[in-house]
């Protein structure tokens, strides 16, 4: 009676057990992208590297034209160890655009804790979000949509404060993004354990920029609303 079942059941079983392992290696290879990015910003702090020395739109369509290098490299070379090492190399120019940011903060006499601040709430925002994933029952695939018209609002409005250099604007932005970036934590996390997401190096990828932007955006909110000048 039970034999119509078990193919089914081994199945299913084979299924969990290859979603933990893209889960898992993504885990492993997330906290390994840490490294060049603390080496990046490391780097950047030294030299004082600025992206954004020059023309503000010039500024931001290099550095879109190396982040969509990188991507495209990516999704070419995801099945292979090249991947990985794309990967990591974009990390660490990720670390080097973050330098700037943590130069500006730590001209504040409390900027160490600022950023301090900001890390542990990234992880913290991390860990619940993630959690969530894990355990609830709720799917949250219909939140893509929305989702990415977020971040073309943030994206959109970001690039017209460059300019108008507003910094409430830049309070309401960073406070939008933040809340962006820990629902699509929940949404990649969940497409790797629901298994829309099998390859865990395009899986890093997608966490990594969550994290990043989650971490970005909520140094900037702190910098404007409790950086303290000597």
């Amino acid at each position: 009676m039970n034999q119509p079942f078990q193919p089914t059941y081994g199945a299913s079983t084979g299924l969990s057990v290859t979603r933990h392992r893209v889960l898992r290696n993504t885990y492993w290879l997330l906290a390994l992208s840490m490294i060049p990015t603390v080496l990046g910003a490391a780097l950047g702090l030294q030299m004082h590297f600025s992206l954004f020395a020059g023309s503000p739109m010039i500024s931001f369509i290099l550095f879109m034209a190396i982040a969509f290098g990188f991507f495209y490299a990516i999704e070419k070379t995801k099945h292979s160890a090249t991947g990985v090492a794309f990967l990591l190399g974009f990390t660490f120019f990720m670390g080097l655009m973050l330098s700037r940011m943590l130069e500006q903060i730590l001209h504040f006499s409390n900027g160490t804790s600022l950023i301090m601040t900001a890390f542990g709430g990234t992880a913290a925002i991390f860990a619940v979000m993630a959690t969530v994933a894990t355990t609830s029952k709720r799917d949250f695939s219909g939140m893509s949509s929305w989702l990415f018209a977020g971040v073309l609002v943030i994206l959109l409005a970001g690039v017209a404060n460059i300019f108008l250099q507003m910094p409430l604007l830049q309070v309401v932005i960073s406070a939008i993004a933040v809340a962006i970036f820990s629902a699509y934590i929940l949404f990649d996390v969940q497409r790797v354990i629901n298994g829309g997401e099998t390859n865990y190096i395009s899986a890093t990828l997608a966490i990594y920029l969550d994290l990043y932007n989650v971490f970005v955006n909520l140094l900037s909110l702190l910098g404007i609303l409790g950086g303290e000048r000597d």
